[in-house]
Parts: C-alpha cells; sequence; structure tokens
C-alpha cells in the first residue's frame, strides 16, 4: 500500500528509538490560525460530516481540483516525524502515510496522486483552495471551522515544552514555574494558544515562521523553551538540538483531546467523503498500524 525502502527501514529504527506516543483515543500542532482566532481549548474530536454512499466517494464521481486525480497539500518544509526527507511523496512519516492511505480507501492509486506546498499560515485562510485536501498537524478547532472544513481527527494532541539541558526551565514539574519563562512556538498555531491561555507566562511569547525558526532562537539562547506536538518534540530533542530535553507535556484542555485533521475548503463537496475514509482508516485499524511504524514513542511526563 505505501512506498518502502532501505532508507525507510533505518529511518523508522531510528524514530522508534526515540521514545512512544499513548493516544489519548483513537490515533487520529503546527495546528492553527492565530489571525482565525485559534484556541486549543477550542478542539473538536467529533466529525460533522454523514457517511455518504460508497458510489458517491469514487476517482469518477469526487469533484476534485483535477479530474481523475487526488491532490494533497502540505508545507515545506515537511517535518519528521509526520514526513521523510520532505519528500511527501514517498509515503514515509505518519502523514504521508495517512494521505496515502486516504487515497487508497478513495479508490487513486499513488500514481493519481498530486501534492502541492501551501505555507501553513494560509492553509485555514477562508477562500478557494488549489488543493483537494490537507495534512499538516493542523488542529480542529470551531474557530477554525468558521473558515474551512476539517475531516474527522486523524491524531490526537499533546502539546509539549521542550529547551536544552541547563537551561531556565530544565527540571521543572509545574506549569506554574514555567512563569518567568521565554517561550516560544510557531505562529498561529494551537502550541502558541498554548503558551498564551495554559502557561500564561510574564514575558511575550516569541512568535516564529517556521519551527527551525524557534529551534534556532533556542540555541542561540534567545528562549527558554519551545512548545510543539510531542511527536515533534521528540524529533527536535534527539535529532536538532544537541543537549535537547523534554520538560514535560501539558494537561489537555477541559480533558478533552485536540485533533489534526485534513483541511478543506469551506463547504467542499469532499468533506463527507474523507471523513468516511479517515474513519474507516480508524475502525480498521490502519491508523493504529501507521502511528505504530511511525510514532512509536513514549509519552513524557505532565506538568502539574
Amino acid at each position: 500500500m505505501l512506498k518502502t525502502s532501505g532508507r525507510a527501514a533505518s529511518r523508522r529504527l531510528a524514530l522508534a528509538a526515540l521514545a512512544t506516543v499513548t493516544f489519548a483515543a483513537t490515533a487520529c500542532a503546527p495546528t492553527d490560525e492565530a489571525d482565525t482566532g485559534s484556541d486549543a481549548s477550542d478542539s473538536s474530536s467529533e466529525s460533522t460530516s454523514e457517511t455518504p454512499a460508497a458510489d458517491a466517494c469514487t476517482p469518477d464521481t469526487l469533484e476534485t481540483v483535477a479530474d481523475g486525480t487526488l491532490t494533497i497539500a502540505t508545507d515545506d518544509p515537511a517535518y519528521e516525524p509526520w514526513f521523510v526527507d520532505n519528500d511527501p511523496t514517498n509515503g514515509q512519516g505518519y502523514e504521508s502515510a495517512v494521505a496515502y492511505a486516504i487515497a487508497e480507501q478513495l479508490g487513486y492509486t499513488q500514481d493519481q496522486v498530486a501534492w502541492v506546498k501551501v505555507p501553513f499560515n494560509k492553509v485555514v485562510q477562508p477562500g478557494p483552495k488549489d488543493f483537494d485536501f490537507d495534512v499538516n498537524q493542523v488542529s480542529i478547532t470551531e474557530a477554525r471551522r468558521k473558515a474551512v472544513d476539517f475531516s474527522s481527527g486523524y491524531y490526537d494532541v499533546v502539546q509539549t515544552v521542550i529547551t536544552n539541558k541547563g537551561s531556565a526551565i530544565d527540571g521543572v514539574t509545574a506549569i506554574a514555574d514555567l512563569a518567568d519563562a521565554k517561550l516560544g512556538a510557531q505562529v498561529g498555531t494551537t502550541s502558541y494558544t498554548a503558551i498564551t491561555d495554559q502557561i500564561q507566562p510574564s514575558q511575550e511569547p516569541a512568535v516564529f515562521d517556521t519551527n527551525d525558526q524557534a529551534v534556532q532562537a533556542l540555541k542561540n539562547g534567545q528562549i527558554d523553551g519551545i512548545v510543539v506536538d510531542l511527536p515533534t518534540a521528540y524529533f527536535m530533542t534527539a535529532v536538532q538540538l544537541d543537549d535537547g530535553l523534554i520538560v514535560g507535556q501539558l494537561p489537555l484542555p477541559d480533558g478533552e483531546p485536540e485533533q489534526f485533521g485534513a483541511v478543506l475548503g469551506k463547504d467542499s463537496p469532499l468533506t463527507d467523503c474523507i471523513s468516511g475514509a479517515v474513519d474507516a482508516l480508524r475502525d480498521d485499524g490502519i491508523l493504529d498500524q501507521i502511528s505504530q511504524e511511525w510514532l512509536a514513542q513514549q509519552g513524557a511526563p505532565e506538568l502539574s
């Protein structure tokens, strides 16, 4: 079903060695748009779609942007463990694998899938889309639903604080201990919202266009820590930072899981079919299989 290679196998072993995301429910960031009023506590784990008839969700009947082709978007660069080698077409990484599994569920072959690069900040803006759906760690929130459609959730998100060994927040065990920290996150994400709404530090959070810029700022000592989703936290601390460590997970707001969902244009004719495909992948255990392959890591301690 998915493309594999010797390099993919070695990368899987490397990722598995990092440690294992424990999913809050079924496996289903960057996350969200600041100018659409995103809020992690605003996330919804329920799909509002209806199950369409099977014959309505085929390459011959779907109203895609290009006839007979499923056009999928993501950002550039596309980070591990969500994608591998910044190449979404290789089927490697959690979101690439999920995207191809959705395509297969709808009856598309790999040759009938086309990828386009769309900046994260543009994905959840209102207006027409030049893609059928986007997978880019975009959290489902009611605020975003006003501008775009979402599929059912394909990944349950936990926000995490990371730092360098010896930093001012190394060893912190409680959210209150982060009150004086200089924290940063990617612009428009629920990671940023987690800083402002959950941590509420006394210092204004630093905002970065990409996670790479946030990592560089942490290396330079410009910030004390970064807030990202848990799999990205493992990748940053194991690969991108020489002395990186995970401070801890933030509690789920209101006890409800934040979820990543595929993004579609508002009132897209494809929304129900994409949600149906995601639901089938979850029910059949395929999302679990993909998460075990690409996100086989253990959770970090939760901050009190």
